[in-house]
């Protein structure tokens, strides 16, 4: 198979969809892959290492586009990319078409057969694909919050783990899963003062006995929930529904219970946001300010860390590309039902539930594309 990788393009997207060593490895297993010249200087892999990896450097993305039979990225694939995909041409990517219409319906219209890193399962229901990025979100919400905290950039200039003597922020984390266990784990070694909400009882179980006493758990209902964003400097968003949009946990009217210069870090809003004022921001303007509060809502947040979450990343996404290229999409994804969940849009339908139900739109089960 012809495999293709584009330098990304969106705003401050440093991120890879393969490294050298992927490249590497595809080429071992006797593909050709295209790299599009310049594509991962920004985690410090130039040209030369790709070509000596056995891979073809090509001038431009478009040179990609038209030879390459599966075009593996990082980021959802931008209007100008998206009118380059054409009919069984595979896209294999990160997607989070619930809150974007737009790309969903130029997805349908080119007829690519189009998988999304973030709906892959595997055999224990989770997200094998999202998970490393959702952990270097999580850890990167904390480090990206308390800047935020700070008096210039628009904060209650307060310190995250306080001093002796000063009492440490309030920590407010809305999820317990992935994004969420590693937000705490960071603000708790900072010494913060960490509340952890969630409406699993095993979740709330086993964040208890990994924190003990470095962090609180409490069940996530409207009043625990408003209270515990009341009473924060710092609040995390980091609730998911796997595909859907995020729902609107915290709304308008809670932000005016917030202490004026407190923050928000909506790591959902790769999914919409789970906060209702937020809109995605990028890391040039990465902020904004409504009712006195603070909102970092990033849709990139790993590509900040670009060299960390490209290496993290293809981890997991390699041997999933490798069974593609090796097998063909349609044979890869008959062998292995955790990898037909990625499937997302093909020959102009939606066929994961949660995107048409989102969207509005018909859905389609993914076995149909098995034929």
């Amino acid at each position: 198979m012809i495999v293709g990788t584009v330098k990304e393009i969106k705003n401050h997207e440093y991120r890879v969809g393969l490294t050298p060593e992927s490249v590497h490895e595809l080429a071992a297993h006797g593909h050709r892959v295209l790299v599009e010249s310049g594509a991962g200087e920004g985690i410090g892999a130039h040209d030369a290492l790709y070509a000596g990896a056995g891979g073809e450097i090509v001038s431009s993305a478009a040179e990609v586009f038209e030879a390459a039979e599966m075009i593996v990225k990082v980021k959802e694939p931008q209007p100008e990319e998206r009118a380059m995909l054409r009919p069984g041409q595979i896209l294999y990517t990160y997607l989070h078409l619930a809150p974007d219409p737009d790309q969903t319906r130029d997805l349908m219209a080119s007829g690519a057969v189009c998988i999304a890193y973030e709906t892959v399962t595997d055999a224990s229901g989770g997200l094998p694909l999202l998970k490393p990025m959702s952990q270097v979100a999580g850890r990167m919400s904390i480090q990206a919050g308390a800047t935020a905290l700070e008096k210039a950039n628009g904060g209650r200039g307060v310190l995250l783990g306080g001093v002796p003597g000063v009492l440490p922020a309030k920590v407010c984390v809305i999820g317990g899963g992935v994004v969420g266990f590693n937000a705490a784990q960071m603000a708790a070694g900072l010494g913060a003062d960490v509340t952890i909400l969630d409406r699993s009882p095993e979740v709330l179980e086993r964040l208890g006995i990994y924190f003990e006493a470095r962090a609180k758990t409490r069940f996530s209902n409207r009043a625990n929930l408003a209270e515990c964003v009341a009473e924060a400097d710092l609040v995390i968003g980091a609730v998911l529904i796997p595909g859907a949009a995020a729902p609107k946990l915290v709304s308008a009217d809670m932000l005016k219970s917030m202490k004026k210069g407190s923050v928000l870090v909506d790591v959902a809003i790769d999914q919409g946001g789970c906060f209702e004022t937020s809109h995605p921001t990028t890391h040039a303007e990465p902020t904004y300010v409504v009712d006195g509060v603070v909102h970092y809502c990033v849709a990139n947040m790993p590509g900040a860390v670009a060299r960390t979450s490209t290496y993290a990343l293809n981890n997991v996404t390699l041997p999933h590309a490798l069974r593609i290229a090796d097998l063909g999409w349609k044979k890869a994804l008959q062998s292995d039902p955790h990898l037909l969940a990625g499937l997302n849009v093909w020959d102009g339908k939606v066929t994961y539930q949660a995107v048409a139900q989102a969207l509005g739109l018909p859905f389609s089960p993914a076995e149909e594309a098995l034929g």
